[in-house]
């Protein structure tokens, strides 16, 4: 697969564990909101490379990423460390099943992320067309510690009729302590936003994270006669596997 050689433009530290970064955008390169791709950095001639949801929309000038640091991981171990001017190497091929055409059109569209699992959602929550495609947008976020709400101050400057954001912190003392896919599956979410009981008819699920967390969520939302998007069709929930690999 083709890797290009990107320049780092900026870097941003969100906690000890979590950090973002921007990447010179390649001309040519077209990606749809909530795709992924690879990256990798070459040491002694090898290249080592994971996958990484893009956290900017689809128009935009430059590409963002945000990225969990495993101290001992081959990666991130090595990429927590790069500064503005260095290279990345970006494949030129973005994937991934958590966009706007694998699921249906409806009335919400809730987006259920654990920690760095808020990339894609970034992505879909800071492009217009979600908006065209659902009355209404839900982001829960769900980490262990308050620093690691990335992205938080936007978030909760987009907030209006329309984008809701709910940040639950599960490890120190919040307002919200849930984890999201427990304020969901209990119908506490919906409630609590004054929106009507979530039903597979009309609303859509996007999950990522913590693969526990979507093994869960997959199960309880089948349960309850919820259709999982594969490659042979569209359905009301959608969740990105491959993010698991976000994490060495």
């Amino acid at each position: 697969m083709p890797y290009t050689e990107q320049t780092v433009q900026t870097v941003r530290p969100w906690s000890d564990k979590t950090f973002s970064f921007t990447l010179s955008r390649p001309q040519d390169f077209a990606f749809a909101s909530g795709e992924f791709v690879t990256l990798g950095l070459k040491r002694e001639g090898k290249l080592i490379a994971r996958a990484y949801s893009i956290v900017s929309a689809a128009n935009e000038p430059e590409l963002e990423f945000l990225s969990i640091h495993v101290p001992d991981g081959p990666l991130t171990s090595q990429l927590v460390h790069v500064q503005p001017g260095d290279s990345v190497w970006l494949n030129s091929k973005p994937t991934g099943s958590l966009t706007l055409d694998h699921v249906k059109s409806g009335r919400v569209l809730y987006m259920i992320a654990t920690g760095t699992g808020l990339a894609p959602f970034m992505s879909l929550v800071r492009d217009p067309a979600t908006f065209t495609r659902f009355d209404q947008a839900v982001l829960v976020h769900s980490v262990r510690t308050e620093p690691e709400l990335a992205y938080r101050a936007e978030l909760e400057s987009r907030m209006n009729g329309r984008f809701h954001y709910v940040p639950t912190v599960t490890r120190e003392p919040f307002p919200t302590p849930e984890r999201g896919s427990v304020l969901f599956q209990s119908g506490a979410l919906a409630e609590r936003l004054g929106l009507p009981a979530v039903d597979p008819e009309h609303d859509r699920v996007m999950i990522c994270g913590n693969p526990e967390m979507t093994r869960e969520m997959t199960d309880a939302l089948k349960a309850a006669g919820w259709t999982l998007t594969n490659h042979r069709g569209v359905g009301n929930f959608s969740t990105e596997l491959a993010f698991v690999t976000h994490h060495a």
